[in-house]
């Protein structure tokens, strides 16, 4: 009895910080717009939190870190004072994302800043799976899976019917499902609605078992909201299985439903790249990201403790999420800084000499340099945006498969794009260079291509072929 009373309440704490982290994880793969209005909504729902002024970036810091440490340890202590906040240790009321690097944003800062962009859902899908590091063979396995990917995201087709049309067997498609499920956005690319509630389970990375179970073998009483049925059957608490619901409740059971605008979006710089004598500085923009800080008022409140139970529960629970909210955005910062340090460290030639000199990168190399999993650089990389001395870009533009030279080297596929642009900016109209021609061009220059993926290159640049560009008169 004693026993299933502790399982009861580590699964109880587990899943109480399940949506906190799925909360950081939401936070991490939100536009620099998404967040602002996200921060701004949080401000109006919950009270606890103020804008504030601005700190210093050591105190918004320590302020930060003080808040997590604080709820780590209050997991220790008795159970009815788990809920406690000490304010003492909880720096002054302010917070503002860590940055390096000097000022400078005022020149850099103008409506040059803002552009457009539009992406697909197999755009996205699409990358990832060049990025992943599959063989040849296993990324057009990839890219076949990729195209039958429904707008809802779901992969809703007959494996076996698509090898047949495909010529290839069943068994290399059905290897390659797992790792796209471990694609962004989490959910995408599963059979059913089943799978795809298991593959978000499966990235909250942690302890999901009775979570899995729930998934698998009570969506109907969950449908009927029939919880007291599910706890029956599991064996576990009401209360659990009510924590679990929520959960599966704020899961996305169309993750690819976010990709189905076809507005255009406009972008504002999260982070700047600029030149300082011989090295380039990395900078956070903050501008329009409001300062969160805890309301002084609560805080006296808590202080006097003169409140009844149902207030007091009340507002730390607000209090909770706030310190959460802040921890969050703290972290997701500190990670857009981190993983723009290490793309600038690898791709120095880039900024010094330009897009010719870009180098094959894919996502498993700056997860290794910053210590990181790749889907967590995966989402950092998407809808984030550098502002540099060589322009405006998208995070992931930086990430490229390498095509391979004649002397052992590779270079990077964006520089094989810009060779064959260079290319046809250089025929003669009257007698175009057809992609085969290409293919022998670049092979003087050390560079092996195939023919089909010059092709493949060229439509990516919006480049007629040679019987559509050749000019008569």
């Amino acid at each position: 009895m004693a026993i299933q009373m502790k399982q009861s309440m580590e699964l109880r704490q587990s899943l109480r910080m399940t949506p906190q982290l799925q909360q950081a994880i939401k936070l991490l793969q939100l536009s620099r717009l998404e967040l602002e209005t996200a921060v701004r909504k949080e401000l109006e729902e919950n009270p606890i939190l103020e804008e504030g002024l601005e700190l210093p970036n050591s105190e918004a810091s320590q302020e930060a870190d003080g808040a997590q440490s604080q709820e780590q340890s209050s997991n220790d202590q008795d159970p009815q004072k788990q809920d406690e906040f000490d304010w003492e240790n909880y720096v002054d009321n302010n917070y503002k994302p860590a940055q390096s690097g000097g000022s400078g944003n005022e020149e850099i800062m103008n409506y040059e800043n803002v552009i457009s962009t539009t992406e697909t859902l197999h755009d996205h899908l699409t990358w990832q799976a060049q990025m992943y590091g599959f063989n040849e063979e296993e990324l057009a396995l990839a890219n076949i899976l990729i195209s039958y990917v429904d707008d809802d995201g779901y992969l809703k087709v007959d494996i076996e019917k698509v090898a047949d049309d495909e010529g290839i067997e069943a068994k290399e498609l059905e290897e390659i499902v797992p790792f796209l499920q471990e694609f962004d956005p989490p959910g995408v690319c599963a059979r059913n609605l089943k799978e795809c509630l298991l593959v978000q389970a499966k990235h909250l990375q942690e302890d999901t078992n009775d979570l899995v179970t729930l998934i698998s073998n009570h969506l109907k009483d969950l449908e009927k909201k029939n919880y007291e049925g599910i706890a029956k059957a599991m064996s576990v608490d009401l209360e659990d299985v009510i924590e679990m619901c929520k959960i599966i409740y704020s899961m996305d059971p169309k993750p690819g439903r976010a990709f189905m605008s076809n507005d255009t979006h406009y972008v504002t710089p999260d982070v700047y790249v600029y030149k300082v004598g011989d090295e380039y500085m990395v900078s956070l923009n903050e501008d329009g990201l409001p300062r969160l800080r805890i309301s002084n008022f609560y805080k006296n409140v808590l202080k006097a403790g003169q409140q009844n139970n149902s207030t007091q529960e009340y507002i730390q629970e607000k209090l909770r999420s706030a310190v959460w909210l802040i921890k969050s955005i703290h972290q997701r910062q500190r990670t857009i800084y981190k993983v723009t340090e290490s793309i600038v460290k690898h791709q120095k030639d880039f900024f010094e000499k330009g897009p010719a000199f870009i180098k094959p990168m894919i996502l498993r190399d700056i997860a290794n340099d910053i210590g990181m999993h790749e889907s967590t650089v995966s989402r950092v990389t998407t809808a984030k945006y550098m502002h540099s001395p060589r322009g405006i870009f998208e995070l992931k533009y930086f990430f490229n498969s390498g095509i391979s030279k004649s002397n052992g080297d590779s270079l990077a596929s964006e520089s094989v794009k810009l060779k064959i642009k260079q290319l046809i900016a250089e025929e003669n109209p009257k007698s175009p260079l057809s992609d085969q021609k290409i293919v022998d061009l670049l092979k003087k220059e050390g560079i092996q291509i195939a023919r089909r993926t010059v092709a493949k290159y060229r439509d990516v640049l919006k480049i007629l072929p040679s019987s559509k560009r050749k000019k008569y008169f």
